[in-house]
């Protein structure tokens, strides 16, 4: 007997890998519905660099610290391709199951239940710390434009959240569309960078960290081949949360077609801008002094007009990726809840269409976190979560290629399973590079990370929701492997 032929409204209806499912009514879907056809192919692009582009204005500088321009750009060179080919594995499965569970989904059908929820779980880590660290680089923008007379930056923090949680509670149209806006803006920011930088560049500049004795120190390389490895988590920043855009699919207009092309389109984007970030604000400044540098684009301009308009702008790039990671995490927790992995009421829309508690409630968490006022902290930890999701998604879909060849894939990854094999070696390295920069941030992460299973496996995944959309796409395969 397969979970399509489970009676409704039934009590515990079936047992498999180890989860009891049951249907719910028609009732408990209805209020679980999201806006379907919010956004086409140039919106989701939109969202794709929304999500990082406050990675450009700041944060990936730190790895200058760890290894010198050559390691952090060895490092980033190897990060794209990770990033790259893991966007072309993201945009084979969104194509193929389009809904808002995003990596969940696909690790779900690949993995099973537990590997389905500790894919989530590792998303949901990531996107509800990462709005915290990015809030406190808000707070830090605000307080050096002395905006508003704010000296305090957990008045900032209780703003962004407070404001944005608004936006997007009126549905997920007006929120893609203000996100589109604020993302515009942040990239011509980067365009007044570079046509400021380039006058500015000097290649000296580059190499002026002072080689150490490390094993394989050079001026290319002043901290040694290891340096290249400590660079790695910073690397991430460039691109991180690009492959997020699949959790968009059951609000995108033709899914199928839309999100490949969008994600796809985004990280063509991002290839731009984390190049022209990496060489000339390295190339104007120094190295040395960009590393240290909380504010690395507008120091490396100086006191000019252009630093003055670039400082206003990173400001827009901070709220544009603050913003949109919002929508990640209230959509992957959305979809979670729906299932039975979460609490079911955190998947409840309102009369927009918007999850309400899904966007409060990790919101609430997120504003605890940022009053810390870690911000390095915090953005390492949202790195060790979102390199064990690839290394998860990836498997998937290795798995899903081998045994469900046949599966309608409308857009196919070039290379197959080379390609997201090669994804998934440097996710895996990169989780254990985590360790290396920061193990207390690694470690605390980890925790969470546990607990987050310990809840699943004593009790949600004796309350999962056979008839949800995400569980329907694994309920279909099981049916065709009884059916073969």
């Amino acid at each position: 007997m397969s979970l399509k032929e489970i009676p409704q409204n039934s009590d515990t209806a079936a047992h498999h890998d180890g989860a009891d499912f049951h249907d719910e009514d028609r009732a408990y879907l209805e209020k679980r519905t999201l806006r379907k056809g919010s956004a086409g192919w140039l919106l989701l692009a939109g969202l794709g660099i929304s999500y990082v582009i406050s990675g450009d204005y700041a944060g990936w500088n730190n790895g200058l610290a760890e290894g010198g321009f050559g390691g952090l750009l060895i490092a980033a060179v190897v990060i794209a391709g990770m990033y790259l080919a893991m966007v072309l594995g993201m945009a084979e499965l969104s194509s193929a199951l389009p809904a808002a569970g995003g990596g969940y989904t696909f690790a779900r059908r690949a993995l099973g239940p537990w590997g389905g929820f500790a894919t989530g779980t590792a998303i949901l880590i990531e996107y509800s710390i990462a709005p915290a660290a990015i809030a406190t680089f808000i707070g830090g923008y605000v307080e050096s434009l002395n905006l508003f007379g704010i000296t305090d930056g957990w008045w900032v923090y209780l703003a962004v959240y407070a404001l944005f949680i608004g936006v997007h509670l009126t549905g997920a149209g007006e929120a893609l569309k203000a996100m589109f806006v604020i993302t515009a803006i942040a990239l011509v920011g980067l365009v007044v960078f570079a046509v400021s930088a380039i006058g500015l560049f000097d290649s000296g500049n580059l190499t002026d960290i002072a080689p150490t004795d490390a094993v394989g120190a050079s001026g290319f390389l002043p901290f040694g081949l290891f340096g290249i490895w400590a660079a790695v988590p910073f690397a991430i920043w460039f691109f991180l949360a690009v492959e997020r855009v699949p959790l968009a699919a059951e609000e995108a207009r033709e899914p199928e077609k839309n999100v490949p092309r969008g994600i796809i389109i985004s990280m063509l984007v991002l290839l731009v801008t984390g190049a022209t970030v990496l060489f000339l604000a390295t190339g104007a400044l120094g190295a040395e002094a960009l590393s240290t540098s909380g504010n690395p684009l507008v120091e490396a301009l100086g006191d000019g007009t252009a630093a003055k308009v670039v400082n206003y702008i990173g400001l827009a790039g901070l709220v544009a990726s603050f913003f949109s990671i919002m929508y990640a995490y209230s959509r992957q927790t959305f979809a979670l809840s729906r299932a039975g992995y979460l609490p079911k009421n955190l998947s409840i829309t309102n009369s927009r269409k918007a999850p309400t508690l899904a966007l409060i409630v990790p919101g609430v968490i997120g504003f605890a976190l940022s009053l810390t006022g870690e911000g390095a902290m915090l953005l390492n930890m949202a790195v060790f979560g979102a390199a064990v999701s690839y290394v998860l998604m990836m498997v998937s879909h290795i798995v899903l290629r081998r045994r469900e060849p046949g599966m309608h894939r409308p857009y196919r990854t070039p290379g197959g399973v080379v390609t997201t094999s090669f994804a998934l070696v440097v996710a895996a390295v990169a989780v254990v590079a985590t360790f290396l920069v920061d193990p207390v941030a690694a470690f605390w992460t980890l925790g969470a990370f546990a607990a987050f299973m310990a809840y699943f496996g004593l009790y949600s995944r004796h309350h999962l929701v056979a008839n949800s959309p995400d569980e329907e796409f694994a309920a279909l395969a099981e049916a065709e492997e009884e059916l073969e």
